[in-house]
């Protein structure tokens, strides 16, 4: 079963899915009366195909991609978050977060990397939104269906964004997606990291590998499979208690704050109109 789940997660037509998120990305930002998209570019392959399917859906002229390091960064980050901007051919900034980080952490300097982490990914997001605002565009997320499924992302952080086209693919399918597309072969190749500090990556701080945790999300998610029946396929009965823990402790993450109903009609539960409503 193990087997069939891997060939589960395989895109069979890259073509196809390519077409359907670069209509997305292109058919959302004009709905909303938009032209152009702001993107963070981290180095890392999910900010990268999102970059590739946004120049390849609007054009590069309407896209504009910021990294934003921080001095602990590592330099392989710094440099291929460049190599991004250079290949596409996109406006291109690279913005230092470090004065206001360390202005800010000065008060706190028994705070933990993890909380340090938060509070950089908010930073940023709150860049790429100025960014939005003063060239009237909206902000291209970058997070895929493992890491919001999971948790593995900051509210409001690198988790904030208008839309999202690669909300749908897991890790694994992110892979496959980048490479077909041509995003840099040192970026689809290299350790996932969100580069919270040095040393850092994805899998190491998770405890288990991306290709495990999209099988074990596959049979939990698109099969609707019980604990009992995942183990029963030879996976480790402790990682898939970990990771079925963090898919229900992270439920908050992936919905809009809950509003308490008073009225007849509430903003996201009686008052559901779509976006476009009226056009």
């Amino acid at each position: 079963m193990k087997e069939k789940l891997k060939e589960l997660l395989k895109i069979e037509d890259k073509h196809f899915v390519v077409n359907v998120l670069t209509n997305f990305i292109k058919q959302e930002i004009e709905k909303a009366g938009f032209e152009k998209a702001v993107i963070a570019v981290s180095g890392g392959v999910d900010s990268a195909l999102s970059a590739f399917l946004a120049v390849e859906a609007l054009g590069r002229e309407n896209v504009i991609l910021i990294s934003m390091p921080y001095r602990e960064s590592s330099r392989e980050s710094v440099e291929d978050a460049r190599l991004v901007g250079e290949v596409l051919g996109a406006e291109f900034h690279e913005i230092d977060i470090t004065p206001q980080i360390d202005a800010y952490y000065r008060n706190f300097p028994d705070a933990s990397n993890l909380r340090r982490g938060n509070k950089m990914a908010r930073e940023r997001m709150s860049i790429l939104y100025d960014f939005a605002y003063a060239n009237k565009a909206l902000v291209v997320g970058t997070s895929n269906k493992s890491e919001l499924l999971i948790g593995y992302s900051t509210r409001w952080g690198d988790n904030a964004h208008d839309i999202n086209p690669l909300g749908d693919l897991y890790k694994t399918q992110v892979w496959e997606i980048a490479e077909f597309i041509g995003v840099p072969e040192k970026i689809v190749r290299k350790k996932p990291s969100a580069d919270l500090w040095p040393g850092q990556t994805d899998e190491g701080e998770l405890g288990f590998s991306y290709n495990l945790l999209d099988q074990i999300l596959v049979a939990y998610v698109d099969f609707k499979m019980r604990k009992d029946e995942i183990v029963g396929f030879g996976f480790d009965a402790s990682i898939v208690e970990k990771i079925l823990k963090m898919v229900k402790r992270s439920q908050y993450k992936r919905k809009l704050p809950i509003v308490c109903k008073i009225a007849q009609r509430t903003v996201d539960k009686d008052f559901l109109y779509f976006r476009d409503w009226g056009i």
